[in-house]
């Protein structure tokens, strides 16, 4: 009874366009309260486990992903790439992908991503020729790497529920991440092709380099980053505040632009995206609290036993029910209400964890840009001032693109295990 009440409020309040922390902690603490448990327990609950050491690198990934896209980083890198390749055919859809790719070895952020690149990018796209709905769709779907290359805020998310180590987690997301990052710019260079997409006026040698010194700071942050994690020189939260610290000396030093107004606007937002994230994840240990006390998790593995599915089955499966939830929920509230429910199944079925992490996550990346919530598009679409339904609409094609991208990793799990070893 208190599980069906639980489910119905909790559509309710989504259907009512509640916040997500707000109706998954709402919902749970009055099914909690069915089942007679205190409050004192529940927010016992949600305090212990937001008290985690792995869980504090997403601020510090979240306050460098802004601190590059507003100190002078990410222009900077945009401008070296654009110099070599942007006056190839589609050389500027090119650009936008690989831009992308850094960016995200280093804000661990879907949307942060598709900000920071598609301010500079789709404007100038657009005046090289582009077709604009294309250019927004690009970089919606580019910057959805942003949460699979490492570092990974929902890597770092999936981790602390699986209690499996951040790193392993982190070397599966690189070759994924390299292959949808690279199918993403055949795809473009065949677009360039087809509706003949030009590229800028190629810039002489003798001028490519001082952009690419001018750049250099930024290029050799991911190598720094993400060396310094696998070499165990520091843990990946300690990794996160070195980026914070590393950008604040580039962008006030260095490129000198990172100004105090800008600093405290950079804080604010980065406090607001926090608090956000933390209190999801906060109402989703309620929400697994009261899971774990009506073994829902146990009753729901007993009935895959029961009905004999193998593996293939149960992927198909989770991955129309991850499509489902993605076109409601982001990828933190995802994670967090159904992992607990499928690790069982998982172990039991003989599924490699961490692959399935990697599935999980390329699903997650496609709920990103699948209306009506997929928070890329609303990114986009306030980056310049154009309606969510044109983004959608530039986004379609490249969802053949997702799919195929997952079907490869869930047929070859040594693209995603490979460098786990």
């Amino acid at each position: 009874m208190a599980t069906v009440v639980l489910l119905l409020l909790l559509f309710v309040f989504l259907f009512l366009r509640v916040p997500v922390a707000i109706s998954l902690g709402a919902s749970s603490i009055v099914a909690l309260l069915l089942v007679d448990f205190s409050v004192n327990t529940v927010i016992q609950k949600m305090f212990s486990g937001i008290n985690s050491t792995t869980l504090m690198a997403i601020p510090g990934f979240v306050l460098a992903g802004l601190l590059m896209a507003k100190g002078g980083i990410s222009k900077y890198l945009i401008d070296c790439i654009r110099v070599w390749i942007g006056h190839t055919k589609g050389g500027l859809s090119v650009v936008t992908v690989v831009t992308c790719m850094i960016f995200a070895a280093i804000s661990g952020s879907s949307p942060a991503t598709a900000a920071a690149i598609g301010a500079i990018m789709i404007p100038m796209m657009v005046n090289a020729g582009y077709d604009k709905k294309y250019a927004m769709g690009l970089v919606a779907s580019a910057g959805t790497l942003g949460i699979l290359i490492p570092p990974s805020i929902p890597l770092i998310l999936y981790g602390a529920v699986s209690e499996e180590s951040t790193g392993k987690l982190f070397s599966a997301g690189i070759l994924p991440g390299l292959l949808l990052g690279g199918v993403l710019i055949v795809y473009a260079i065949f677009i360039a092709y087809r509706k003949n997409y030009g590229g800028l006026e190629k810039v002489p040698m003798s001028e490519r380099w001082q952009p690419t010194i001018k750049a250099f700071w930024g290029l050799i942050m991911p190598v720094l980053i993400l060396g310094s994690i696998y070499t165990g020189v520091v843990t990946p939260t300690e990794a996160s505040f070195l980026a914070v610290l590393y950008s604040i000396i580039v962008s006030v030093f260095i490129y000198r632009e990172l100004t105090w107004d800008k600093f405290t606007k950079i804080m604010s937002e980065s406090v607001n995206t926090t608090a956000m994230i933390f209190l999801i994840i906060a109402s989703a240990l309620v929400f697994g609290m009261f899971l774990t006390t009506e073994q829902v998790p146990q009753a729901f593995a007993a009935w895959v036993s029961d009905s004999e599915f193998n593996k293939w089955t149960f992927l198909i499966i989770v991955n129309i029910l991850f499509f489902i939830l993605g076109m409601f929920l982001e990828p933190t509230a995802i994670i967090l209400i159904t992992l607990p429910i499928l690790l069982p199944i998982i172990q039991a079925l003989d599924i490699n964890v961490i692959h399935f992490a990697i599935i999980m996550v390329v699903n997650m990346e496609l709920g990103m840009i699948t209306p009506p919530v997929g928070l890329n598009l609303f990114v986009v679409s306030g980056i310049v001032k154009d309606k969510v339904e044109n983004v959608i609409k530039g986004v379609v094609p490249f969802f053949g693109l997702f799919i195929f991208v997952l079907i490869l990793i869930m047929l070859f799990p040594e693209i995603s295990l490979f460098l786990t070893r």
